[in-house]
């Protein structure tokens, strides 16, 4: 996570000793799976100080530290997520830090690039990291606290930032820059920002991918401007992985210890989780709970977080690099897309609620533990889209910006009252935003009548 969090501490209310909290609901695992888009998942070393390579998808040959480069093409659809801080390394050295991505075409036949979605923020002007309210109505897109969040927020709506072309044509055996952007420092106490980017992308031909940071080049004045395309091609060719790197993971394999998951840098497998919630395979309803009792679907989960469930969501990773992340722990940009067709089997009309919640990932054997109150650390923050017919029978859909702290039930996002024997669909989508921390839960709950 960002190291703004001490902003939104200073401004909580004095600290209580919170209440474990036992809810017994059944937590089911989630139905559907991951696609196979591969996913470019640059977000190791989370905080860089120094030039270098962040994440290479090159071959190794005529690169001068064959190690720092991954040799995996892309063709056809693939995503770009890249996250990182930059940290002054002296408060006498505030030069600006670049991000380049860079798509490198090896064939011999012109590539292009369609840029589906695509969005990139800095935290410091773009979107700081600001106390919102729990739950708050987001329909115009502008309620958003942190770079990915907002990143997230844009391209759950289909968008592309202005900036980012519709298509980069690539030549034969060249390379062209999709991202070539600054994280400024100069002015900031502390030192320290952050930039997150999402692109969707799509290629007719093999491409290779890097992320590298670079200081800014000096002009003859003194003045900064940004590295051209010839500088980020040379720190690729003769270039080392940044450093410090960041602690190394726990195998996933070692048993009763601290898992230390590791951050991510590689290519990850899945771009979006789709799913049907029913009762059972080939079934076309969701039968919903007894009046006062209520399920739950892992969201996210993740070894050593399953609530329960022994089902892990995390990403595989096709490759990384040994001292990263096994898995894409959190799926950071992976989109959610849920839908729940609920049916009252009963005979009576029943009032059914919807809720994100995060409890605590260390799962009670008799349902889910919260907190009361909620921890002071945000868990998650950011944008989920509800699509349903009201109770009027009239088509809604509505953005709703969340804010939840550690072991934070959360409010109902939804409220419907079903018919006796009817069935209502109701939609979720998100993106699983940076920031966050994993698992949380999608729990549906019917009211005591």
């Amino acid at each position: 996570m960002f190291a703004f969090l001490p902003i939104l501490v200073a401004q909580l209310p004095p600290s209580v000793a919170p209440q474990q909290v036992l809810q017994p609901q059944q937590v089911r695992p989630l139905t559907g799976s991951l696609d196979a888009v591969p996913m470019f998942n640059s977000n190791s070393p989370e905080h860089v100080q120094t030039e270098g390579i962040l994440l290479s998808t090159f071959p190794c040959t005529g690169k001068k530290v064959s190690t720092a480069h991954l040799n995996y093409a892309f063709r056809g659809r693939f995503d770009v997520f890249a996250h990182h801080v930059a940290e002054a390394s002296s408060p006498q050295d505030s030069r600006t830090l670049y991000v380049g991505i860079l798509l490198h075409n090896p064939g011999l036949k012109p590539v292009t690039i369609d840029v589906l979605q695509a969005a990139t923020y800095v935290s410091q002007p773009d979107a700081p990291f600001i106390a919102l309210p729990p739950q708050i109505d987001n329909q115009d897109g502008r309620v958003f606290a942190g770079p990915g969040d907002r990143v997230m927020n844009d391209v759950l709506r289909g968008q592309r930032q202005a900036g980012f072309p519709d298509k980069l044509v690539i030549p034969p055996g060249q390379s062209q820059l999709l991202l070539n952007l600054p994280i400024p420092v100069k002015t900031l106490t502390p030192p320290l920002n952050g930039r997150s980017t999402l692109a969707r992308l799509r290629s007719n031909g093999k491409v290779y991918a890097a992320s590298l940071a670079m200081y800014a080049r000096a002009n003859a004045d003194g003045s900064e401007r940004a590295p051209t395309l010839a500088e980020w091609q040379n720190l690729l060719d003769t270039g080392d992985l940044v450093r410090p790197r960041d602690r190394a993971p726990t195998p996933l394999d070692q048993p009763n210890t601290s898992i230390i998951y590791g951050r991510v840098a590689g290519v990850s497998l899945g771009s979006e989780w789709r799913s049907i919630l029913v009762d059972r395979p080939q079934a076309k309803y969701l039968t919903i709970p007894a009046p006062g009792l209520a399920f739950s679907y892992g969201i996210s989960t993740l070894h050593g977080g399953t609530l329960g469930t022994e089902q892990i969501q995390s990403a595989r990773m096709l490759v990384r690099y040994p001292d990263t992340a096994y898995r894409a722990h959190g799926n950071y940009g992976v989109e959610y897309s849920l839908k729940f067709p609920l049916y009252n089997n009963t005979q009576n009309s029943q009032t059914v609620t919807l809720a994100l919640q995060t409890p605590l990932k260390e799962r009670s054997r008799s349902g889910l533990e919260f907190l009361n109150p909620p921890g002071r650390e945000v868990f998650f923050r950011g944008t989920v889209r509800l699509s349903y017919k009201d109770d009027q029978g009239q088509p809604q859909t509505r953005f709703i910006h969340l804010v939840q702290k550690r072991g934070e039930m959360g409010a109902p996002l939804a409220s419907l009252k079903i018919k006796p024997g009817d069935q209502r669909l109701l939609e979720v989508d998100f993106l699983y935003p940076p920031d966050a921390t994993p698992p949380q839960v999608l729990t549906i709950k019917t009211l005591d009548n």
